[in-house]
């Protein structure tokens, strides 16, 4: 069975309205955008889109072309995911006070989490890694009660070292 998710890699130039007409035509064509991120890269004047999106209903080759007749695209590639490398960042804040915040510390210590806050019986954690790796993160601490979360969507590259 094909991955329904695939990530598309989106080189545009740093300029205003570009974001909104990339996300719109993956809009206009049904597609569920699972993850966003965009920022500026290396050159200023260009930024980076990072989309997940779910393929099931509509085939991705239809958004591409229409991303390509985009004046302001650059660059478009669909990442394989047997050979990229996706991180995401998370931020949690869980309801323990400073009984439980040990336990809590010792749970995610494996995770390599860091401590952000602490105060009014809740506790600020941090956690970057795999999308999978951040889905476990916030499973475990989902018994502790999750006050707030902000996960940042997924950031990919291209691996270095190509398998197979």
């Amino acid at each position: 069975m094909a991955n329904r998710f695939h990530t598309v890699v989106v080189k545009v130039e740093n300029k205003a309205g570009v974001l909104a007409r990339v996300a719109g035509l993956f809009a206009r064509r049904g597609f569920n955008i699972m993850s966003l991120a965009v920022a500026p890269t290396d050159d200023g004047e260009f930024s980076r889109i990072t989309f997940v999106v779910d393929v099931e209903s509509a085939p991705l080759e239809q958004v591409v072309k229409q991303l390509d007749k985009l004046i302001n695209v650059v660059e478009i590639r669909e990442l394989d995911p047997d050979n990229s490398v996706e991180r995401e960042l998370v931020l949690i804040t869980v309801a323990v006070g400073a009984d439980e915040r040990s336990e809590v510390l010792e749970l995610v210590q494996p995770f390599g989490s860091d401590l952000l806050d602490e105060g009014d019986g809740k506790t600020m954690l941090s956690f970057s890694g795999t999308p999978a790796r951040v889905d476990e993160f916030e499973e475990l601490l989902r018994p502790f009660g999750i006050t707030e979360m902000q996960r940042t969507g997924r950031v990919a590259m291209t691996s270095l070292i190509i398998n197979g």
